[in-house]
């Protein structure tokens, strides 16, 4: 018998075609919009622009590592984390009662296919204030909360709390959504309300997905909370928007090394409680 001789390798990619098309198209959609955004990265090259964030740069090196400037920098990162902290598990407060309404899965008005009415709009009214809470930045609520409750800490626990519980809410109801839905209909239909089949049938297959993302989004909170220090609602933030005024860069460069530190933290945290589920 003949060996049977392989052929040959394409040597071009027969979907080479297509991608240029995709390539080409997306450049023809998305050059109107930088041109829309005056998107001109060139500036940052022009001298009249390079020579001034050199030097600002420059001011970055060494950081400030004195004692007293540490001791700062450690009470207001102790009061970022907290507010983070405390507007994250305001979110949570808000966001589960509503994850668990809007959820369809966990309706016994839908196990029989089409939900009825009031439920269905109930569903909907939830649905609309978690696109309501999300749509709304948290700098613009702590922007409102400085005006109501003053400066400090209060204005950033409530802004981080609306805007996170909105997302907090739609991910959730997201991820429940997705997962395996016979376990919950089963104890929905022998009888379980809302909370067990949650809890005995959503929750344990959902956990790590609902874990990760929850501290995903309060490493978010942790940067959201030094972004509204520039408003006044206090924290590491407040310190790094005086000392950016001031132009100390050494003092700037130690503050943003302590927001990698909290971050990569974070992640490790994120990692652990994965496995610990797993």
């Amino acid at each position: 018998m003949s060996a049977v001789l392989p052929h040959p390798a394409a040597r071009r990619d027969p979907a080479w075609a297509g991608r240029l098309f995709w390539l080409l198209a997306a450049g023809v959609v998305l050059w109107p919009l930088l041109v829309l955004a005056e998107f001109r990265p060139w500036l940052l090259l022009a001298p009249d622009s390079l020579q001034p964030t050199l030097a600002f740069l420059a001011g970055f090196v060494p950081p400030r590592l004195d004692a007293g400037f540490l001791a700062l920098v450690a009470r207001e990162t102790w009061r970022t984390v907290a507010i983070a902290t405390a507007g994250l598990a305001l979110a949570l407060v808000l966001a589960l009662p509503l994850t668990l309404l809007s959820v369809r899965s966990l309706s016994i008005s839908g196990l029989a296919g089409r939900m009825a009415p009031l439920p269905a709009a109930l569903r909907l009214a939830v649905r609309g204030l978690l696109v309501v809470l999300r749509s709304v930045p948290e700098l613009v609520w702590a922007l409102v909360f400085v005006r109501v409750v003053g400066l400090g800490a209060t204005a950033g626990v409530l802004a981080i709390a609306l805007t996170y519980g909105g997302m907090l809410g739609k991910v959730y109801a997201e991820i429940l959504e997705s997962g395996e839905a016979h376990p919950t209909e089963t104890l929905l239909r022998n009888g379980a309300g809302r909370l067990q089949a949650f809890f005995y049938g959503s929750l344990p297959q959902n956990a790590g997905e609902l874990t990760s993302y929850t501290v995903y989004r309060w490493e978010c909170a942790v940067r959201s909370s030094a972004v509204l220090g520039f408003v006044g609602a206090g924290g590491l933030g407040q310190q790094l928007d005086s000392s950016m005024k001031m132009f100390n860069g050494g003092e700037v460069s130690t503050m943003l090394l302590v927001f990698v530190l909290l971050v990569a933290a974070t992640d490790r945290l994120s990692a652990w409680l994965r496995r610990a589920l797993a």
